[in-house]
């Protein structure tokens, strides 16, 4: 038995429709919700990885 707390949220029916477009088979909304929320996460850290990449000097382990 699922005991999440589970809550309610107002969406547009065209936004109801491109969520559910982008959700695999089997997923629920919290599912695909999740998801894009996670990814979103990861490309929200590649702006400051790739400036660290870009503009600092980097040592070899070996060479420390």
């Amino acid at each position: 038995m699922n005991t999440m707390v589970k809550t309610t949220i107002a969406l547009s029916p065209e936004t109801r429709d491109l969520l559910r477009d982008l959700g695999n088979k089997g997923e629920t909304y919290d599912d695909i919700i999740l998801r894009l929320l996670m990814e979103a996460g990861w490309k929200h850290l590649d702006t400051p990885w790739n400036e660290i990449l870009e503009n600092d000097e980097f040592i070899p382990l070996d060479e420390l």
